[in-house]
């Protein structure tokens, strides 16, 4: 049996996964006015809890359909309000742990071809690597230079490239903000424990975090932290394989939690797991040095935590999340040589750098009308 390691290259990657991490929770407490210390508090027990059971680098990421909806108020004539994502949370956990005690999420696995499960995974890891370059862009002089020295120093591990990184966006964001260090220096530990949410959640507020929320991030989350992410794993780690019922139960647990700690919805993201593996994480212990150190800001630094954030440019969590892209989309690249499966794999990457979910159904129609001949290559 494997045991979690907390060596420094698990040091390294577990702050792989920074670049989506990061930009979702700002956006929480900036535009949606939430608790940072309810945001991080459920994301630090669902972390530990991930590297205790499954022992590798299994990530747990903000979901980001509903994220993305929620910060952006994209939705039908329906203002997004923490209480909505708290039903969100609620709804997609029962769905899941649905999934799991029915055993359909194995079925829809079994069902699933190999080469859709390749398109989602190469159309995602191409996305990151796009929304990546696009926040290197915002200081593309500090993007361009953490770039070129994280690839020199891919592998080393004597000097994880992860660490340079750190240093280098925390001496930009220095050098960017000189009031900075001040108000680090004034941070002071300070214990606090979220507030009781659930009490804020109306019949309105519920329904419209069901609907407009938890609704369609189902289609991403079973492309993409269901699906691939299993594969992932099993590709990297077949001597601790999972299963996809394992994947769907603590989805399921991890969104019950959330909600009544004041956390967002979580899942299991595929390019969460590449981004810990690229920066050395190779064991679950990735996941809990993350997690206690997100408990720690949660209960002790949460009314500062903002300013610690800010020492993390974005041009820097863009490499990061660029190389995570890369390490995903190389997995994903070997796919049976006959014209149909990689016909199939190239149609459902087409369609996941758009919506994951419109994938997963367009690779699986056109699979099916390969096979019954309906469509001739």
């Amino acid at each position: 049996m494997s045991v979690n390691r907390f060596g420094r290259t698990e040091w390294a990657g577990a702050f792989g996964d920074l670049g989506t991490l990061i930009p979702f929770v700002v956006a929480y407490v900036n535009l949606l006015g939430m608790d940072p210390a309810g945001i991080l508090l459920a994301f630090g027990i669902a972390k530990v809890c991930s590297g205790l059971f499954y022992r590798t680098p299994f990530p747990v990421q903000p979901m980001k359909a509903i994220g993305a909806a929620a910060t952006t108020q994209a939705t039908q004539n329906f203002v997004v309000t923490p209480a909505a994502v708290y039903s969100a949370g609620l709804v997609t956990g029962v769905v899941w742990l649905a999934l799991a005690a029915s055993g359909l999420a194995d079925r829809i696995s079994r069902l699933t071809p190999k080469p859709v499960v390749a398109g989602i995974v190469l159309g995602l890891g191409l996305k990151f690597m796009g929304q990546g370059i696009a926040m290197m862009s915002t200081a593309w002089w500090l993007g361009l230079v953490s770039l070129v020295v994280a690839l020199l120093l891919l592998g080393n591990q004597r000097l994880p490239a992860m660490f340079v990184l750190l240093l280098l966006g925390a001496v930009a964001a220095l050098f960017q903000h000189p009031d900075l260090a001040g108000r680090l220096a004034a941070m002071h530990p300070h214990f606090r424990l979220p507030v009781y949410h659930l009490g804020a959640i109306t019949p309105e507020a519920f329904a419209g975090g069901a609907l407009l929320l938890a609704l369609p991030q189902l289609p991403l989350t079973l492309g993409n932290a269901l699906i691939a992410v299993t594969e992932e794993n099993n590709r990297l780690f077949p001597d601790r394989p999972v299963t996809e019922r394992q994947v769907a139960l603590t989805t399921g647990l991890m969104n019950l939690l959330a909600p009544v700690v004041g956390g967002v919805p979580m899942c299991h993201g595929a390019g969460g797991m590449a981004g810990h593996v690229r920066f050395g994480a190779r064991t679950g212990g990735a996941l809990i040095i993350l997690g206690v150190a997100l408990l720690v800001l949660a209960l002790f630094f949460s009314d500062s935590v903002m300013v610690l954030l800010s020492a993390f440019p974005e041009a820097v969590l863009g490499v990061i999340l660029f190389l995570a892209g890369a390490q995903l989309a190389l997995g994903a690249l070997k796919v049976q040589p006959e014209t149909g499966p990689r016909f199939v794999a190239a149609v459902t990457t087409g369609f996941a750098l758009w919506n994951v979910g419109a994938a997963f159904v367009a690779g699986l129609v056109l699979h099916h009308l390969l096979r019954r001949g309906w469509v001739k290559l």
